[in-house]
């Protein structure tokens, strides 16, 4: 009803009501009565009116969101993002290449539709369906290394150099297969180090492998089975330097890997490197490494490992002189060496490591023999080498170990530089020993190294380490004892 029609609907009450009277020739005193009768009967339905248009606006206001459509707050909720679970809080995540099947299925199954996430440093790529990851990978780590005290000048030697330049990929097609290919322009050449594709898929609801073929890293030592960028000192230590087959850190090959809650075994065979001689056979290196985790708590772990090789050498590739670095990297003249050996015929290196951490204190030990067989009924030649070192984060964080790996990974940082906090930062050392007296014209020698990381975020590190050495050499240029003090700084981000 509008009130306009009201508003005809009184007056017309009114006079309907008004004319019998009127007819009637009322007297003035009856007029008058009659008069304040309509006057209070009018304000009467006036009142009434303005109370009924009072409650149509109300229902108007009331009734309006209801002819609105539903809150779209339901229909734009999405499923949450996919969030990849480090194998322990102190590192970061993995890559698709590292991810184990059970993070690759979640990964597959996609459910928040994400195409672009990013990473440390680069983004992970992956198709809408989720079958296809990709990510670009890398490392720059640039290096200064300045030498003093030794009683040659020839050794007295400041350096630069590029400790690791790498660009490369990884990915993975549905749960299963992955693969992942780097090159290294650090020496301002072309290598390749890393190139493999690989199957993964689980035993049980707690074991799981892997298996990869191409161009494989040694699963070797603890120092040696961590990468360049990962490492808590500028340079592995000499069990990983010197206990190792002819061909070096990489070979073309297979291998297999099992993985339990606490445990991991790994078995290759290989052969030379990629850039290896394709004239004649190549040598064969098979290996195998086993680590344990018999305490493993929130806070505090228990690491025990045991590696192994054995090695058939090529007929070109006979000569085993060794001159390993022992005071940095990027000082070539601070080396123990084994003096020529000529005419070898196979060699078998093992080693041993024990430590752990609990807190943000980490201690490593680690031990390793090598044996080479010679020629002409020569008697074997062995090598020996140990190391010991321990760290300590000052800021909170554990140390970066990966359980799944036995070894060091990439830090979750705690309060990045980034993001307005100080980093992390860890006090290490170590002392290491390396001994080629086997030989009768070996050298021997030792280093103990103090050093400071400081973790900007991640994937972002600057470290700095000071060395005391001391060779001893019977022969080469510099013979004899001689020792000295090397420091060692280091600028790293890996992607």
């Amino acid at each position: 009803m509008t009130p306009s029609i009201l508003r005809g609907g009184c007056a017309a009450l009114a006079l309907i009501v008004a004319t019998p009277a009127l007819a009637q020739a009322p007297t003035p005193e009856e007029l008058a009565a009659l008069v304040k009768a309509q006057a209070a009967e009018i304000a009467a339905l006036k009142a009434r009116l303005d109370r009924l248009e009072g409650q149509g606006v109300a229902q108007i206001a009331t009734s309006a969101p209801s002819q609105q459509p539903a809150p779209q707050v339901v229909q734009q909720q999405t499923a949450p993002p996919l969030v990849i679970t480090p194998f322990a809080p102190q590192i970061v995540p993995p890559g698709p290449a590292d991810i184990d099947v059970a993070q690759a299925r979640a990964v597959a199954a996609n459910p928040s539709g994400v195409t672009t996430e990013w990473g440390a440093g680069l983004p992970v790529f992956r198709s809408a369906d989720g079958v296809f990851t990709y990510k670009p990978r890398g490392r720059i780590l640039v290096d200064v290394s300045s030498t003093f005290g030794s009683d040659y000048a020839g050794r007295n030697t400041t350096t630069t150099g590029m400790r690791a330049l790498r660009l490369g990929l990884e990915g993975g097609v549905g749960p299963h297969f992955f693969y992942q290919f780097e090159t290294d322009f650090s020496e301002n050449e072309v290598d390749i180090v890393t190139a493999f594709l690989g199957w993964r898929n689980r035993l049980s609801s707690k074991v799981d492998y892997d298996i990869r073929a191409g161009h494989l890293f040694n699963d070797r030592a603890f120092e040696g089975s961590t990468g360049s960028d990962s490492t808590p000192f500028l340079e592995r230590s000499v069990v990983s330097t010197a206990i190792i087959p002819q061909r070096g850190f990489y070979g073309i090959g297979i291998m297999g890997r099992m993985f339990g809650p606490n445990w991991h075994a790994s078995v290759s065979v290989t052969g030379d490197r990629v850039d290896g001689e394709q004239t004649t056979n190549d040598s064969r290196t098979a290996s195998a490494r086993f680590h344990w985790n018999p305490v493993k708590t929130d806070r505090s772990l228990l690491h025990v490992g045991a590696w192994g090789f054995d090695e058939a050498l090529s007929s070109s590739a006979t000569t085993l002189t060794r001159s390993t670095v022992i005071g940095g990297r990027f000082n070539g003249a601070v080396r123990v060496s084994t003096g020529e050996l000529l005419g070898g015929r196979s060699t078998t290196g093992y080693g041993v490591e024990l430590g752990g951490y609990t807190g943000g204190l980490w201690v490593m030990g680690e031990a390793g023999q090598r044996i080479a067989r010679l020629d002409g009924g020569r008697p074997d030649f062995k090598s020996k080498a140990w190391s010991l070192s321990t760290g300590f984060f000052l800021t909170g964080e554990l140390p970066p170990y990966n359980p799944r790996l036995g070894s060091f990974g990439q830090p979750n940082v705690l309060d990045p530089v980034l993001n307005g906090g100080s980093g992390a930062i860890e006090l290490t050392a170590r002392y290491e020993n390396l001994d080629y007296t086997d030989l009768v014209l070996g050298g021997d020698g030792w280093a103990a190294t103090l050093g400071v990381n400081w973790y900007l975020n991640s994937f972002t590190r600057i470290q700095v380490n000071g060395i005391h050495w001391r060779t001893n050499n019977r022969t080469g240029v510099f013979t004899g004892s001689d020792d000295g003090q090397t420091v060692s700084a280091r600028v790293g981000v890996t992607f």
